[in-house]
């Protein structure tokens, strides 16, 4: 049986929860779920990891146990939490594992703090620095005026059903979605569409395992993906079969399969 101990730590104006599994001194794994998700989206890949890895996962501010969200909310004092959580675990670095949003928090502090990463794990993100075209930059500055006349419900089951193909990880979604306000939910995914930061010739300093589900309809992820591997020299871009936008937990033992053997290789145990 994996034991599993919660911790809290005081960061801006929030209270972040966290929890550590998995034998003390290996290698630090840190899991960042995506916008509106909680940390038990990474319930069946904490049960893989656990075995050979020490492993993190948290509650983003605004999310799940994570409260209040604090008066600033941005990718940037996002990673500055992870950094602080990451620290208060004992390390000094990690292999980062971001879903979506939480892919976003771990290239900001990749970015800001390279010599913190091991590896990097994408699972339904895309790159925060390089170039897009006018039109999708557009329809992002698009988001949050729109999410704010969304009737709050509506939306609610709409990224249920968008995130995930399987009934129980939408049902899942629906609850942890339902866990934040509409205010916060508006103030954490405009800050999501305004993280980009063009950063020419910037590559990921780490190995990479870039992944995407096959019937991931979120933005254009699918199509972007091509590009962002082809700028990482060395990334591994993996479609995940039989998975939407949660795809870690759409197909779980594909997913999980591919992470241990990329883990193994960049970050043996």
């Amino acid at each position: 049986m994996i034991e599993t101990t919660e911790h809290t730590l005081a960061r801006s104006g929030s209270t972040l929860h966290y929890w550590l599994s998995g034998p003390e001194g290996r290698p630090l794994v840190a899991l960042t779920h995506g916008a509106t998700m909680d940390h038990r989206m990474f319930e069946a890949q904490v049960a893989a990891l656990a075995g050979a890895y020490r492993v993190l996962t948290w509650d983003v501010r605004g999310h799940g146990r994570s409260q209040p969200i604090g008066a600033d909310f941005s990718m940037g004092v996002c990673a500055d939490d992870l950094l602080a959580l990451i620290q208060a675990a004992g390390y000094a670095q990690a292999a980062l594992v971001g879903q979506s949003m939480g892919g976003y928090i771990a290239q900001e502090l990749m970015f800001r703090r390279p010599e913190c990463a091991l590896a990097f794990v994408s699972i339904g993100s895309t790159s925060i620095t390089m170039p897009y075209p006018l039109g999708d930059r557009l329809a992002l500055a698009l988001t949050g005026p729109t999410l704010r006349l969304m009737p709050y419900g509506y939306f609610k089951r709409l990224t249920a059903r968008t995130v995930a193909i399987t009934p129980a990880v939408q049902a899942y979604a629906y609850e942890a979605l339902s866990q934040v306000t509409k205010r916060d939910m508006v103030t954490i995914m405009s800050a999501v569409t305004a993280c980009l930061h063009v950063e020419p010739g910037y590559t990921l300093p780490v190995p990479a395992l870039l992944t995407h589900g096959d019937h991931d309809t979120t933005g254009r992820i699918k199509g972007y993906a091509p590009r962002w591997a082809a700028q990482v020299p060395g990334s591994v871009s993996v479609v995940i079969p039989d998975a939407g936008h949660n795809a870690n937990q759409d197909n779980p033992a594909f997913f999980n399969r591919l992470l241990l053997e990329f883990l193994h290789q960049h970050v043996p145990v």
